[in-house]
């Protein structure tokens, strides 16, 4: 038991560490740093169902969450908010809803855009690239704008 638990801390300390070099890197690169603002307690939710009656694909939702809580995402996001807060850079957090589903060139917005987790195909201007980085230029372009409205306020 012992054991277990010495290679549980080993895994935080690791984890702990590559989050500080990670928000470093970033804050030592931008003055401007934009994220999702994910909520990371409502996605790691149990899948829905009763003892009884347990839901559809609980297995596997208990394996995403797992994947989920390992990466780190909210110690991240913690470390990376204290570091940018140090130095004076402008962290922002924008609402995640339909940055995957909106076409960065024209903005049209439909499901019908994310037709595999990778490809993002916009079905009004014919828009292809990758879906996360179709996305993260949507995130950055709503943060820019959330910061720029606050600014004029």
């Amino acid at each position: 038991m012992a054991r277990v638990t010495a290679l549980h801390a080993k895994v935080r300390r690791q984890r702990l560490d590559t989050a500080h070099k990670a928000a470093l890197t970033l804050v030592r690169a931008y003055d401007v740093i934009v994220h999702e603002d994910l909520r990371i307690a409502n996605m790691t939710r149990s899948a829905s169902g009763t003892i009884d009656n347990p839901g559809r694909y609980v297995a596997a939702k208990s394996g995403l969450n797992r994947s989920i809580l390992d990466a780190g995402w909210g110690v991240f996001l913690r470390v990376l908010a204290h570091k940018a807060e140090s130095a004076g850079r402008k962290l922002i957090a924008v609402n995640p809803a339909n940055t995957s589903r909106t076409c960065s060139r024209c903005g049209h917005c439909a499901k019908e855009n994310r037709p595999s987790q990778a490809e993002f195909a916009c079905r009004a201007c014919g828009h292809t690239a990758h879906a996360d980085v179709n996305a993260a230029k949507n995130i950055l372009r709503a943060g820019l704008a959330l910061r720029d409205a606050a600014e004029a306020a």
